[in-house]
């Protein structure tokens, strides 16, 4: 993790001050008095320490901060957690602002945030060290990630084993918090099923029974005007097709002396041909068409079922089968999360993982601990401390958690 950069503008004395950090040890010097403290100040305020209307500089309106940071990996999935992601490769940008009223507004990478969320990153950023201050070393996660850093271990995927386990365990308490309520759904889902399956409705049924309904009740009118069509244009003296036939003849006589003649003929030779096959339709549903009230009262009564079924769930006869299908998908939805036996494999399996992955962890942290310990004790010796003792205690958990079995 690097400072690289700090920009104030109108904070308590500084109207302006952009301030650029190389890589490296930084040393800032000066007189009591020189205003050293004023950047300690306003990195603390950027980070999310408390402020009021007292650091705008007089006269201003508001004062502003600025930090720009390289992120490490931990900043970083503390950033992906909590939606401020930035891209890769791209610092790490910290704003606040306090205006002469004492109202505070944060932004991290442009987006609003709190100050608490600028005080929670500022633990995976900054260490502030006074002569009785010291705060890393006061927080477990920071310790623990001293000793993963040693060791170079990586928790990624111990944490994703992790959520697997707890998003699995979620899913069996709320199976059996839920199986009374599950079991009534179940038992209505399957009663609405069975009444629709005894239907059985096929997408596009309903339009295809009110045309066959219309067609038998209406059987004895399409008949007659079928009937009637057909001595019109073809049995009747004379008919359509005699008069069409005739006029085409005398235009062929006469096409020699004028050629026009000949194309009029060509056109009404074209309209015989469709009178020909509307005359052939015409004779093929007067001598299909039949007036069948059995089949008439078959379809009144599915028709009925259709109506009554859709009256009773509140939706379109047509909307039916989509009904019956999403009932039979919910249905087999409440049967998996119902199924406590697979729930219960899946739980213990993710937790039997993630107890393999987190022990692997332990044991590496273990003996990073031992050797750590002796490193830094051996170190003491030289410091005039003489005799003292270094030691990295693994502490058990009673749970697995995100991080692993220990506490450090």
């Amino acid at each position: 993790m690097s400072l690289q950069r700090m920009v104030l503008r109108d904070f308590v004395i500084v109207r302006s001050l952009d301030l650029d950090l190389e890589d490296g040890f930084t040393v800032l010097t000066g007189e009591t008095g020189a205003g050293k403290s004023i950047l300690i100040d306003a990195l603390q305020l950027v980070l999310g320490a408390r402020g009021d209307a007292g650091v705008v500089r007089e006269g201003a309106q508001r004062c502003e901060i600025s930090a720009e940071f390289l992120a490490s990996d931990p900043v970083r999935r503390w950033l992906d957690d909590n939606g401020f992601a930035a891209e890769e490769g791209e610092p790490l940008l910290l704003r606040r602002s306090i205006d002469t009223q004492g109202r505070s507004r944060a932004w991290i990478n442009g987006s609003t945030a709190t100050a608490g969320q600028l005080k929670a990153l500022a633990d995976e950023l900054v260490d502030i060290h006074g002569q009785h201050a010291w705060q890393s070393l006061t927080r477990p996660d920071a310790v623990r990630q001293l000793l993963d850093d040693y060791a170079q271990i990586t928790t990624t995927e111990l944490r994703s084993l992790w959520n697997t386990w707890r998003d699995s365990l979620r899913a069996l308490e709320d199976a059996r918090t839920r199986q009374a309520t599950l079991q009534q759904e179940r038992e209505r889902l399957q009663w609405q099923i069975g009444e629709l399956d005894k239907l059985a409705p096929q997408p596009g049924e309903w339009d295809e029974l009110n045309l066959q309904h219309g067609r038998l009740a209406h059987a004895q009118g399409l008949i007659d005007a079928a009937q009637s069509a057909l001595h019109a244009l073809d049995e009747g003296e004379p008919g359509a097709t005699g008069l069409v036939s005739r006029a085409i003849q005398a235009l062929q006589e006469q096409q020699h002396i004028e050629p026009r003649y000949g194309e009029l003929a060509e056109v009404l030779q074209g309209a015989l041909a469709q009178l020909e096959d509307a005359c052939h339709d015409l004779q093929h549903h007067a001598n299909h068409t039949e007036v069948d009230p059995a089949a008439l009262e078959a379809l009144d009564q599915r028709l009925g079922q259709w109506l009554s079924l859709s009256r009773r769930y509140r939706c379109a006869p047509e909307e039916l089968p989509l009904r019956l299908a999403e009932w039979k998908q919910a249905l087999a939805e409440l049967e998996r999360s119902a199924d406590l036996d697979a729930l219960q494999q899946s739980e213990r399996a993710a937790h039997q993982a993630l107890v393999r992955a987190a022990k692997q962890v332990s044991k590496n942290r273990s003996t990073a601990a031992q050797r750590l310990s002796k490193a830094i004790t051996e170190a003491m010796q030289g410091l005039g401390m003489a005799g003292g003792r270094f030691e990295v205690r693994l502490l058990p958990l009673d749970e697995p958690q995100a991080h692993g079995l220990e506490n450090v």
